[in-house]
């Protein structure tokens, strides 16, 4: 009976996270050649947002600058925003650092780091789904926050004012040393190209 239950759990795939549990501990290359481990960041909040450049989705909180204007503001406060590219090679959203590079001088963007995740295996981890999708985690390296950027999903830049923010609310609130008001939300946007 032990041995079929433990047979059991191991064909179990690895579990969900939720809000309140510890972020699993990762290492990226940049795309400015430099390796990023999660943990050498504990004492920070940080930022997990995946992302695809060709995704409308994405492109609508870029083009109208909603998604810079949100890296400048927690960046300036000593948040860390990393930005993940899960895409693999050949399929949709997939670049190379020189690439990913000038995609955020071109647009303006104020990630503290553009990290490559072309194996998947930490968005799997994660349970990255769409582009966009974010993850909060506080200074203690415990997940705060994980969904959607805001509260319509559309990928018309109208609808941004009209939206709550999610990731504003929960870092607002964080930063406050205050609960996050909405830790899970569904996340929308295109599914990420594993």
């Amino acid at each position: 009976m032990k041995a079929w239950l433990l047979l059991c759990l191991l064909a179990l795939p690895a579990l969900a996270l939720t809000p309140g549990d510890k972020a699993p501990d990762f290492t990226l290359q940049g795309s400015d050649g430099k390796s990023y481990q999660l943990s050498e960041f504990t004492g920070r909040y940080v930022i997990l947002e995946w992302t695809n450049d060709q995704c409308p989705f994405v492109q609508k909180h870029y083009d109208s600058g909603n998604m810079q204007g949100l890296q400048q503001a927690y960046t300036g406060q000593g948040v860390v925003w990393l930005s993940v590219i899960s895409s693999a090679p050949g399929k949709q959203g997939h670049v190379t650092a020189q690439q990913a590079n000038q995609l955020s001088a071109s647009r303006g963007a104020h990630p503290s780091a553009v990290l490559f995740d072309q194996d998947g295996a930490v968005g799997r981890r994660y349970g990255a789904r769409t582009t966009p999708h974010l993850f909060i985690i506080d200074k203690t390296g415990t997940l705060q926050y994980m969904g959607g950027i805001d509260s319509i999903a559309s990928a018309d830049p109208a609808d941004i004012p009209k939206a709550r923010n999610y990731v504003k609310a929960a870092m607002d609130a964080l930063l406050a040393g205050k609960t996050v008001p909405t830790p899970v939300s569904r996340p929308y946007g295109c599914s990420v190209k594993y």
